[in-house]
């Protein structure tokens, strides 16, 4: 399956292209569960870094952006690997919630054990043309709370070499305590899909690994015990994941080894809507600012 084509900002049309190849596998997670991948990659180069990118909250890998940016980063030099959680809610590479009975049952600490899996299938050469990958170079990418994931997996994972946060979650803890009562009350609480319209519904599975495992899944408390280089994005007027979240990340980061980006008069997805339309300045800027922060990590794969 070969790349396809996006709309672009005029601006910022790239002059010159490589062929990316785009390729869809499964990886079996230690528990049966199948993760639904996609990789793609310049077809004819050797030895490139990867980037291994989560979604968040009712999203999946073929969300709005997702497959733009995976061809933009790969348009860059990158392997990109992207993933739908096992428990998202989205049966294999559809784009519709089929499966709200898997979304019910989801877990923080199933998340981070995934995005680990998919991690250690990258390095163990499970992936698509692996031989054209260098295992010692990888980043991880997490949109909302793919972004606390990716800060839990990589803070004790020395094989991440980098981790960048787009719009991410400062906590998991986001309820309030009358939320809390009625979903001990019900034995679930409920979430309105905002595009689907569909009730999605969230068992007590959730509440009590967050309530169990209280402190491995303190997103700030990883953040402060990173020591490799972090970059934090977020838009000035995200309504779903409020700038506080990122300028919280950003105060317990080591300051030496992180930067901190906030992008003026855009929201939790930089403009960006599902099915995708086009790409915008803000989605573009923040893409060249990624590549930007991890071209040193690009740059050691190539020498």
């Amino acid at each position: 399956m070969s790349g396809r084509s996006f709309p672009t900002v005029s601006a910022r049309v790239r002059t010159s292209y490589m062929e990316i190849l785009h390729k869809r596998f499964t990886i079996e997670a230690s528990d049966g569960e199948l993760l639904y991948c996609d990789a793609r990659f310049p077809a004819s180069s050797l030895s490139l870094p990867a980037l291994i990118i989560a979604h968040g909250f009712k999203g999946f890998k073929d969300w709005g952006f997702f497959p733009y940016i995976g061809e933009s980063f790969a348009q860059r030099g990158w392997y990109v690997l992207q993933f739908n959680f096992s428990h998202n809610g989205v049966e294999g590479h559809s784009e519709e919630f089929t499966r709200l009975d898997k979304f019910a049952e989801n877990t923080f600490s199933r998340e981070v054990r995934e995005l680990s899996e998919v991690i250690d299938a990258f390095v163990s050469g499970n992936v698509p043309h692996a031989e054209q990958t260098n295992s010692s170079s990888l980043a991880t990418l997490g949109h909302s709370r793919g972004g606390g994931i990716a800060l839990l997996e990589g803070v004790n994972d020395k094989r991440v070499k980098s981790i960048t946060t787009w719009a991410s979650v400062s906590t998991f803890d986001r309820y309030t305590d009358s939320q809390i009562e009625r979903w001990r009350r019900d034995g679930y609480l409920e979430a309105k899909n905002a595009r689907t319209g569909q009730i999605m519904r969230l068992n007590l599975s959730l509440l009590d690994d967050l309530k169990q495992n209280s402190q491995e899944l303190e997103v700030l408390n990883a953040t402060s015990s990173l020591k490799r280089p972090l970059l934090i994005i977020h838009g000035e007027v995200d309504l779903s994941v409020t700038i506080e979240n990122g300028e919280q990340l950003h105060a317990a980061a080591n300051p030496s080894l992180t930067e901190f980006l906030r992008i003026p008069k855009t929201g939790h997805t930089f403009g960006a809507v599902h099915p995708f339309q086009q790409t915008n300045n803000a989605l573009e800027t923040v893409v060249e600012r990624t590549d930007a922060f991890l071209i040193e990590l690009k740059q050691n794969t190539n020498t």
